[in-house]
């Protein structure tokens, strides 16, 4: 519930019709437990899936797993994943103003980029 990830959320929900054109899903991932993501959803008005990894095994096996302190985070990366399941390109340390612009047009380069 920091300042970033409720700009970038807000940001990512705003757009989601976009998303939702380019038959893109919207997934978060957080060290979280499910309550505070429900919490999170609910004042936020965030309607795309936020899924809670307390037990860090997401955010680990996609070498996300940060620390702010003595606290363990999920740090703020992107991955845009193809529908054949493959990682397509990775944002780290994004800058949450931007980002959900930037994805769309990484998704929108991407889909216009030649077929196989």
């Amino acid at each position: 519930m920091t300042s970033g990830c409720t700009i970038e959320a807000h940001n990512f929900q705003r757009d989601q019709a976009q998303f939702d054109a380019a038959n893109a899903v919207i997934l978060g991932v957080s060290v979280d437990t499910p309550d505070s993501h429900k919490q999170f959803c609910t004042k936020e008005g965030l309607t795309f899936r936020l899924l809670a990894d307390p037990a860090h095994k997401v955010v680990e096996a996609y070498g996300s797993l940060g620390h702010f302190g003595p606290i363990t985070i999920a740090n703020r990366n992107t991955f845009l994943i193809d529908p054949s399941g493959k990682i397509a390109r990775v944002w780290t340390k994004v800058e949450v103003q931007h980002h959900s612009a930037e994805v769309l047009a990484a998704l929108a380069s991407y889909s216009s980029g030649p077929k196989q």
